[in-house]
């Protein structure tokens, strides 16, 4: 097996070749199929899944529970077709790779064994990648790694390389409210030669007010000491140079709005693995999993004294290995809403010490009753990310937050 770095190729042995693309967030992965111009013939050699095959080409969906991939038969490929390009997306609309390492794996599609892969280095805002490319060159099919990174998504590739792309216009909202984020268009499989459809982009700010920081935006890592973060920016757990493997500790904290009663909040955190699989749950009812490394302080039924209400300690170096991220969640038991709380928050602390390192304020509630508050990553590298979510849910508790837990990773 080669592990691969940008612009490096290695010859391919089989004549069917899939490449999957994992990472610690679910990608959408798609293929190209380019002339010696570096253009599609049409729209029907963009390979995805509203159109998951084409001459040579198909794509395989993993279903939440395995990488997509894209699988080319160099012996089925047309003449005149001499690259196929490999792309990947978060599945998540507006998420960047901002924290996210994705790799690519190329496997002989007969027998499965793995032949090279490649984790581009040094992304950021970045909302697309062409990743590894399926190239003929002399007579022979090779596959190099690219990593080439695109700002404005996969409408921004499928673009490029002559894709016609209709972006829907989201309908004008009513003047006495607020305009609501675009939704991503149901998936509805394009007739043959028609415009490929997209999601939206996201909404403009109106001229004037303040910009929001963008999903995954603003990484940063803990040399200069203490960090605040805002709803989506992503902090990576890193103190000169060398990652955080001890103990840190989650603490979370309310008070009831002015004049409210006391409310009954529920702090838990749940464990996924690569695949966004739930593998188990923390919380007041089941105090300690993974063998104690992750364990929880107790219920708080009032909210009331002062410091977090409740504690969740994580011991990082201890996680098993198919633990790659963790959802930190509160959820109100007694049926109150968000917005009868005052003062949400979430801070991660260094266990050792007690040192605060990360804080998220929870400034703007909605009438739910479930909150995801923060997320941890474990990174390709072994380092960890913190990303601050401010997400509300309809749930009053843990159980009822599993699966959106699990898209939002």
């Amino acid at each position: 097996m080669t592990a691969m770095t940008p612009g490096s190729n290695i010859p391919l042995p089989a004549t069917r070749v899939a490449v999957d693309v994992s990472a610690p967030v679910r990608l959408d992965v798609s293929g190209l199929l380019l002339t010696a111009d570096g253009k599609v013939r049409s729209d029907d050699d963009f390979i995805f899944y509203n159109q998951p095959s084409g001459p040579g080409v198909t794509y395989r969906s993993g279903g939440g529970t395995a990488p997509d991939a894209i699988t080319v038969d160099t012996t089925a490929v047309p003449p005149g077709i001499e690259k196929i390009v490999v792309t990947a997306s978060p599945d998540a609309a507006g998420q960047s790779f901002q924290g996210v390492e994705p790799t690519a794996t190329i496997r002989n599609a007969d027998d499965g064994s793995v032949l090279a892969t490649f984790t581009p280095p040094q992304l950021g805002t970045e909302t697309a990648l062409v990743i590894v490319e399926v190239y003929l060159r002399n007579g022979a099919w090779k596959a190099r790694a690219v990593g080439q990174g695109y700002a404005n998504g996969l409408a921004g590739i499928a673009t490029d390389f002559g894709v016609t792309v209709e972006e829907p216009t989201p309908a004008p909202a009513p003047a006495a409210a607020p305009a609501a984020p675009p939704q991503p268009a149901a998936p509805m499989a394009p007739p043959t030669g028609a415009p490929v459809q997209m999601p939206p982009p996201p909404a403009a700010a109106p001229a004037g007010a303040p910009a929001a920081p963008a999903p995954g935006a603003g990484k940063i890592n803990l040399d200069k000491g203490r960090v605040s973060l805002q709803k989506n920016q992503t902090v990576s757990l890193v103190k000169g140079g060398r990652p955080l493997l001890s103990q840190v500790k989650m603490g979370l904290g309310w008070e009831p709005a002015f004049r409210g009663k006391d409310i009954d909040l529920d702090a838990s955190v749940i464990a996924y693995g690569p695949q966004r699989n739930h593998i188990d749950s923390c919380y007041f009812g089941k105090l300690k999993i993974l063998k104690g490394a992750v364990k929880h302080s107790g219920d708080n039924l009032t909210g009331e004294g002062g410091g977090d209400d409740e504690v969740i300690v994580v011991d990082l170096g201890a996680l098993p290995p198919e633990v790659t991220g963790l959802v930190f969640t509160v959820n109100s038991f007694s049926g109150q809403k968000f917005t009868e709380v005052a003062k949400a928050y979430c801070r991660l602390l260094d266990g050792a010490t007690g040192e605060e390192l990360v804080r998220f304020d929870l400034t703007n509630a909605e009438a739910q009753t479930g909150v995801m508050m923060a997320k941890l990553i474990r990174q390709f590298s072994g380092e960890w990310d913190m990303t601050a979510m401010g997400d509300f849910v309809k749930s009053r508790t843990v159980r009822g937050m599993v699966k959106p837990a699990a898209q939002a990773l």
